[in-house]
């Protein structure tokens, strides 16, 4: 529970940075009840809040969304789920059921991961509607500064990523690839490019192994 309430803290920023974006208060309620991956989420609706074109924007959120193949990977040898549960376990695989799953004690993960899952999921979207909403009133949310949410809230999630000086150098040369990228491409792109970042590093791994 106490995760779910810090996750779901980050929906409301979620919630005014889609309707800031100039998605509808369903639109972005929608999102988070489908998508449920909040990088991804913020990526699209980024994309689409500085004028990228659609595909540009699915794109990016596919791209950070792939992650969570390597996590169902991982949870397939802890988790024995068979038939419609399969789907549901599929939606809640996300960083953090993954984490309380992987360090649960033995014969405990299941509890982990589904516990944390439930309370994720029911408060993330419970806080996305209330900033969705409360974006909707405020008429411009941009006027009072809320578009700088997309690029603060996202920066929070990817600062507990960064842990390693190999995921640091990472991270500090895609955001130079995309610098270097906004002025000479369309919104979106940059996100793109500066995945060229991690080559290097898949490369230097292969030899090392």
């Amino acid at each position: 529970m106490g995760i779910g309430a810090a996750v779901g803290a980050y929906g409301l920023s979620f919630g005014a940075a889609g309707v800031t974006a100039g998605l509808s208060t369903l639109q972005t309620c929608a999102l988070s009840l489908l998508l449920f991956t909040g990088a991804s989420q913020f990526a699209l609706v980024g994309v689409l809040g500085a004028g990228g074109a659609a595909v540009a924007a699915v794109a990016g959120a596919l791209l950070l969304g792939t992650r969570n193949t390597l996590y169902a990977v991982r949870l397939g040898t802890l988790l024995p789920v068979r038939g419609p549960r399969r789907l549901l376990a599929a939606q809640l695989t996300i960083d953090e059921t993954t984490g309380m799953a992987t360090a649960a004690p033995e014969g405990l993960a299941g509890t982990a991961f589904w516990a944390t899952g439930a309370s994720v999921y029911v408060l993330w979207n419970g806080a996305t509607l209330l900033g969705a909403l409360g974006a909707a009133r405020l008429g411009d949310p941009g006027a009072l500064g809320l578009d700088a949410a997309v690029p603060a809230a996202f920066l929070a999630l990817l600062a507990l990523q960064v842990r390693a000086r190999s995921t640091l150098a990472v991270a500090l040369s895609g955001a130079l690839i995309a610098a270097l990228a906004i002025p000479f491409t369309p919104a979106g792109v940059p996100v793109l490019l500066a995945a060229l970042a991690v080559v290097p590093l898949i490369l230097r791994r292969r030899r090392e192994t």
